[in-house]
């Protein structure tokens, strides 16, 4: 089996199991640190930012695993049945089951939202576990993204399509068939709100933001310092990026943020 080969766990049981494919790289230490990398939306774990990741962290020596949710990639599921619930329960068992020592959790878009309900999940179901993230870099933190990006931002005809249809096919930039967003997708995401929910990460949250990102505008990702309790966000502007935060000069600002977070760096 190459190093491109995904492993697989199961997820859920019953009619609801789905194999979750994913890529775990060992650190150099045993139980030493890693990340673990959490998608955008309609990504995939095989993306130019998690690749670039995975040479980085295996120069240094750092752990690196890396997941495709359901409905995205190599894992199985349709994406029009998935929920942020699904998503979380796929995060998290990938997190306890298959890497071990100290984890920072890298999410980038939908996958920085995803960062930080998985570690909200972690401190109320698992604290020992929630004990091994050291922090989290976001890179343009789409947080409450079904509710403050898709349901506020919609209009009254697509709400009424969505709430009627149960669906509504969404113009996407990055995939030239568009994606549905569902009725499901939007009222389950409800369930994962963070603002108001007073959550206090316990830990530094640093954001990566471009100015010119059209996708999570600015004051998006600014917001998020006072959405979430004390003192913990760091937001690092770029003022030419954009949304997907991959050119060279972006990753290194990436790598130099997830640098400050490594345990005994």
């Amino acid at each position: 089996m190459s190093a491109s080969d995904p492993q697989f766990i199961t997820v859920g049981s019953g009619s609801d199991a789905r194999k979750i494919a994913y890529l775990s790289q060992a650190p150099a230490q045993e139980g030493g640190p890693g990340l673990l990398w959490l998608i955008g939306l309609k990504s995939d774990m095989m993306s130019t930012k998690a690749e670039a990741l995975a040479a980085w962290t295996a120069a240094r020596g750092l752990g690196f695993t890396r997941f495709d949710y359901s409905g995205h990639g190599r894992s199985g599921g349709a994406f029009e049945d998935a929920t942020l619930s699904d998503w979380l329960e796929e995060a998290a068992a990938v997190f306890q089951q298959v890497t071990r020592g100290p984890q920072i959790l890298v999410g980038s878009s939908t996958g920085a939202h995803m960062a930080l309900i998985l570690l909200r999940h972690l401190m109320a179901t698992a604290p020992e576990e929630a004990q091994r993230v050291p922090g989290l870099v976001l890179i343009a933190p789409a947080w409450d993204l079904t509710e403050a990006l898709m349901w506020n931002q919609f209009s009254e005809e697509i709400r009424r399509e969505i709430m009627e249809k149960g669906k509504w096919v969404r113009a996407s930039d990055y995939d030239p068939a568009g994606y549905p967003i569902t009725k499901r997708f939007i009222e389950d995401g409800r369930r994962h709100l963070i603002k108001g929910a007073g959550f206090d990460p316990g830990r530094p949250v640093l954001v990566l933001q471009g100015g010119e990102d059209r996708d999570v505008p600015i004051a998006h990702a600014r917001e998020l310092k006072s959405v979430l309790a004390g003192d913990w966000v760091r937001i690092t502007e770029v003022a030419d990026g954009e949304h997907r935060m991959s050119r060279p000069q972006d990753l290194e600002k990436l790598y130099g943020l997830i640098e400050t977070l490594v345990p005994g760096a």
